[in-house]
Parts: C-alpha cells; structure tokens; sequence
C-alpha cells in the first residue's frame, strides 16, 4: 500500500542485502522440525485500523486455501498453520508482530504482510534474517530488490499499473491524459511509469498534480486538472487523498473517465465514493472473482464456501487465496521435511506455471512473479464488471 518514502536506518539497505547474501542462512539449512506434523508461516496485516477491510479480506482469502490443503492431507503429509498478529496498518506493531516471528525457530516463513510502509519499516529486517518472505502485500519497487531471493513478489507492481492504463487510453484513441498522484514514494512510482508510458506511445506530455497524504490540496489539484480539459485521469492516489480528489473533480468534468490503480478498488472505497465511482476504470491484479469462466475463481469460490467465512468474493480476497495457493505448490515442489533454503529455491522454479488462468513466471527478484493487470468498470450498483 502506498506510504510516504521511509528511511532506513543505518547500516543501509545495501550493506543488510550483502549480509544476507554472505550468511549461511542462519539455520535455514536444518529440516522445519520433520517430527512435527505442521508447518508454521506468520503473517502480520491489518485485521483492524483504517485498512482492516482490506487484510481481513485477503486472510480469509488465503486461510480457505490452507483450509482446502489441509483438509486433504496437507502438503506432503504436513499441515499447514497460519499465525496471524494484527498490526492495525501501523509500523511499530508490525515491527514488534515480525520480530516475534523471526525470534521463534518454529516460523519457516513470513507470508502476505500486507502494507508499503510496514513492508519497508521490516525490510532490513528480513534481509538480515534471511527468512522467505513470501508474496508481501505492495506494487511498490521497494520489495523488489536485486539478489533478495529469500523475498518473492507475486502481485503486479504499481508501474504495471500505470502502465496497463496509458496503453488502454492509447489504444481507444486517447491523448490528452491527465496524471494526479500522491506527493510520496508511491505516488511518484506511479507518475514516472506513466510518464514514460505516454511517451512511448507518442501522447502529449501529462498535465499533471499532487495531492499530499492529508488530502489538504484535493480540491486545487483537481480545479488544476480541471482546467487543463484532459479525456481521462490518471489517479496515483489511495486512501483519503483519492476519494477527496474524486469528489472535487467529479463536478467540474462530469465526463472524463477516471482511471484508479487496484488499491482503490476496495468496497469500501466504492460505497464511499457514491455515484461518484460510477464509471470509473479501476486496474485489477487478480481475475474478477465472480467469473467462474476462470477455473482459479471457481476454486477460489468452492473453498470460500467450505471455509464458511462471511468474507464477500472480492478481488482481494482472491489475491490472498492465489497467494496461499502459490505458497503451497513451492512447499510441494521443495520436497518432504523441506529446508527454508529449499523452500526459497522451489519459489524460483515457478516458471510459466498455471495456476488456472493465474500465470505464475518468477524471473528474478527485482521483478514480480505475475504481470496479471485487467480493466474493470464500476457499475451502478458498486460492483466491478470487465
């Protein structure tokens, strides 16, 4: 999720990667206790706070497939446990959450912590660590480190985004676009991405704003734009600053489609948005997850069912069922009583693996496993539709 740019403390992010990279893995070569029956990933997310809704709905997600794997046996004859800790979208709790995980020799990976700015805060931490941290929650670059194998990325990154959005605009004969974005590290990921799509496809330079993260100047950077006549909007934004801006801009160009990123997309968000959501195109990292057509959704949809949670079928509950799926398929290839560092190499060998209409190709660990991105249009009645 989008957050401010975070300093790290010293020693820097550099010399924690040549740490880790020079370690021996710190224990990661001994067998996950085989005298035990199950296997122990930690999770630290938003359950509660201003972002509950959307780690609620991924945990669900991925709890009903552990449930499914387990209940047939677990992976391999071992069963899978996820531990949860609540850090309320707040840096020190997830902090102190991931420091319990990588004290207890019981925790063989970190799985789905969700939010740029936690992810950046810890970091450091998992780099010394080398403990696999698999499929953070962020489109954000600062996950995707060159050499970091122990960390592996499956979301499409924000520049994905961006990017998906320019060559759509480009394709329906679009030109005068629009870029509005968060005065952080994140908003201006988005910017360039789409700065460097627009020229690509041979557009006009983007009119451009910021809004910064109290959403104090919405109003003006959407008069801004306003002026400028722009066909669409490109919107960098979550979070308050997003819905603020919407609402300004909303009434003065009434017709000009709005393109928002993936993490707009919540129902939250949409309710909140009113009629004002009506229309507008929304990127999506995960198939629809009413679309039975796609066989990952139809899993996705069985196993919410048996888990009996009342967690609605939405893209970020499929995001968070994908990537325990993922999880568990590299645990299965890793073999019986597998190593951490075995775990690690098997997240590598996902190559053009099919996860039924979800492509998984990890490359290397500066670029994310999946490039998936669609369109969706919010309805009248707040639901996406392709």
């Amino acid at each position: 999720m989008p957050s401010p740019r975070l300093p790290i403390a010293s020693p820097t992010r550099r010399s924690l990667l040549a740490t880790a990279l020079a370690l021996p893995w710190m224990g990661l070569a001994s067998p996950a206790h085989a005298q035990d029956s199950v296997l122990k990933i930690c999770q630290s997310t938003a359950l509660t706070g201003p972002l509950g809704d959307l780690g609620s709905a991924m945990h669900q997600g991925a709890k009903a497939a552990f449930a499914a794997a387990n209940a047939r046996g677990g992976v391999l004859g071992r069963k899978i446990e996820l531990v949860t800790l609540d850090d309320g979208y707040d840096i020190p709790r997830a902090l102190t959450n991931v420091d319990k995980f990588l004290a207890d020799p019981d925790c063989f990976a970190l799985f789905n912590c969700m939010g740029t700015p936690m992810v950046g805060a810890v970091m450091p931490k998992v780099l010394e660590s080398g403990l696999p941290f698999f499929a953070p929650f962020t489109g954000a670059q600062l996950s995707r480190i060159a050499g970091a194998r122990n960390v592996f990325n499956i979301r499409a990154s924000y520049a994905d985004e961006a990017d998906k959005a320019v060559q759509h605009l480009a394709t329906i004969g679009i030109r005068r676009i629009a870029v509005v974005y968060q005065n952080n590290a994140f908003g201006k990921e988005v910017f360039d991405s789409a700065r460097q799509a627009i020229a690509e496809a041979k557009l006009p330079a983007a009119l451009n704003a910021t809004v910064e993260n109290d959403s104090s100047d919405a109003a003006s950077a959407a008069a801004k734009l306003a002026e400028g006549n722009p066909e669409a909007v490109l919107i960098g934004l979550a979070g308050k600053p997003a819905l603020e801006f919407v609402k300004a801009f909303r009434p003065l160009r009434k017709g000009v489609t709005l393109y928002a990123l993936s993490v707009l997309g919540t129902s939250a968000n949409i309710k909140a948005l009113g009629p004002d959501a009506i229309g507008m195109a929304v990127s999506q990292v995960v198939p629809l997850p009413t679309n039975t057509i796609v066989p990952v959704v139809r899993e996705f949809q069985q196993a919410l069912k048996t888990l009996g949670a009342a967690t609605e079928a939405s893209h970020l509950a499929l995001e968070g069922y994908i990537n325990a799926r993922v999880f568990i398929e590299a645990l299965q290839r890793a073999g019986r009583n597998p190593t951490r560092a075995a775990f690690i190499d098997a997240t590598w060998s996902l190559k053009k693996w099919d996860l039924g209409g979800f492509e998984i190709n990890a490359s290397t660990p500066e670029r994310n496993a999946s490039r998936f991105v669609e369109l969706t249009l919010v309805t009248r009645d707040g639901r996406f539709m392709r």
